[in-house]
């Protein structure tokens, strides 16, 4: 079930956060440099769920949250910002259930494009993305350490 994430939803969000950023930073990135951060991540949940321009969708199955997802306008293009599954429920549909949901309501108002970050060595999500349609921006391919994607819902 795909949801709209509410307050009560915030320590389950944190701990799939860092469980899905530790899989695919490790390896890549100093430990210290992605672990750890449940605080500033709290915060940034609770902000994007008290934004009124931004949605954040849950996905949930038997009472347990299994995947989250995030976006809001930003810089004149639809931004998903966050887009994780709990690794244990890869490969069930909840990442493509989350996109279709975003992509859905994409349409429903209107969007033109959409934008995302994904990091350069996630290739799992690289080819997730690139099976959806989404391409690399013509107008900005990488943002530091991120590949910059588009999509024209």
């Amino acid at each position: 079930m795909i949801r709209t994430a509410t307050p009560a939803d915030l320590d389950a969000m944190v701990r799939l956060h860092a469980e899905a950023r530790a899989t695919y930073y490790s390896g890549h990135l100093p430990e210290e440099e992605y672990a750890g951060e449940a605080g500033r991540s709290r915060g940034g949940w609770a902000r994007a769920i008290d934004r009124a321009d931004a949605t954040v969708l849950c996905a949930e199955q038997d009472g347990t949250l299994t995947g989250i997802a995030a976006y809001a306008p930003r810089d004149g293009a639809m931004h998903l910002s966050q887009l994780h599954v709990s690794p244990a429920h890869w490969r069930k549909g909840v990442g493509t259930a989350l996109h279709d949901a975003c992509v859905a309501a994409w349409r429903r108002d209107g969007v033109a494009e959409a934008r995302l970050e994904v990091f350069v060595h996630n290739l799992r999500a690289q080819a997730f993305y690139a099976a959806r349609g989404w391409t690399p921006d013509p107008d900005r391919s990488r943002t530091g350490s991120h590949l910059m994607l588009i999509l024209l819902p």
